[in-house]
């Protein structure tokens, strides 16, 4: 799982996620540069790899904006060469816990069009510098709830859209030497606290015992009975980043420990 002078751009690199994804893809050799709205999360994830020997850059991008994901793209590849790997991990504003007839329009579209849009951005922007270079590979994430999860509001929509589009996607730029794929992955503990928690389904109790029954309620949920963490998530991604992964592509893998819903 070497990368080593891999160039990899992260949208959202700000959440915990983001954090852990980029401290072991910088561990490996990667340079990474770090993308996201609010700066001081980004410039302290940044400072923290530099620290124990990593290469890490910041940039403010919304994600939503073609036109700024685009500029940074093509600075990233003016800068370093070209781009190896994308990986989005923008939030997506889910809404859930409420019944679909009971959720206002903007709560069930916000997060399919939030979703959906900067997955097509980010992806579109490296794709473009990718096939150039004849390599590269465009990572995605999702719970892989496209299967029917009910009171989960949009998460199912959109990432049953999430799911197709990486997959159309490959069998495109496949031919000319890039890869798309993705994991499925479903409440890792560390990113989990009240606020969180609260700002998905507003309608759960709040506090640390609610957080704490909550994932009870997940681990019992796992076919192992233990819910997967974020280093395991981690090395899963930088797996699918490395040239180990070569023959994977137009998939998703499943890190929840879950059959897919």
């Amino acid at each position: 799982m070497n990368l080593e002078n891999k160039n990899a751009v992260i949208y959202g690199a700000g959440g915990a996620i983001g954090g852990g994804v980029a401290r072991e893809f910088a561990a490996r050799g990667a340079r990474v540069f770090l993308t996201g709205r609010h700066e001081p999360v980004l410039t302290k994830l940044a400072d923290d790899i530099k620290e124990t020997g990593g290469l890490a850059e910041v940039s403010v991008v919304d994600a939503l904006d073609e036109t700024a994901v685009d500029a940074h793209a093509a600075s990233v590849v003016a800068e370093a060469g070209g781009i190896d790997i994308s990986l989005n991990l923008v939030p997506r504003g889910d809404v859930q816990g409420i019944p679909l007839v009971e959720m206002s329009v903007e709560d069930f579209v916000r997060p399919i069009t939030t979703g959906v849009t900067t997955n097509f951005i980010t992806a579109r922007a490296a794709a473009r510098h990718m096939i150039t270079r004849g390599s590269g590979v465009i990572l995605a994430l999702d719970s892989g709830s496209a299967q029917g999860s009910p009171m989960m509001g949009a998460t199912g929509s959109i990432d049953a859209a999430l799911d197709t589009y990486i997959r159309n996607l490959a069998v495109e730029i496949g031919p000319r030497g890039v890869r798309a794929l993705g994991v499925w992955v479903a409440g890792i503990p560390e990113t989990f606290t009240p606020e969180k928690l609260s700002a998905v389904n507003d309608r759960l109790p709040s506090g640390p015992e609610a957080m704490e029954n909550v994932l009870a309620a997940l681990t019992e949920a796992r076919l192992t009975k233990r819910s997967p963490r974020l280093a395991e998530v981690a090395r899963t991604l930088a797996f699918l980043a490395s040239d180990d992964a070569m023959g994977i592509t137009g998939t998703f893998v499943n890190v929840t420990s879950m059959f897919p819903s």
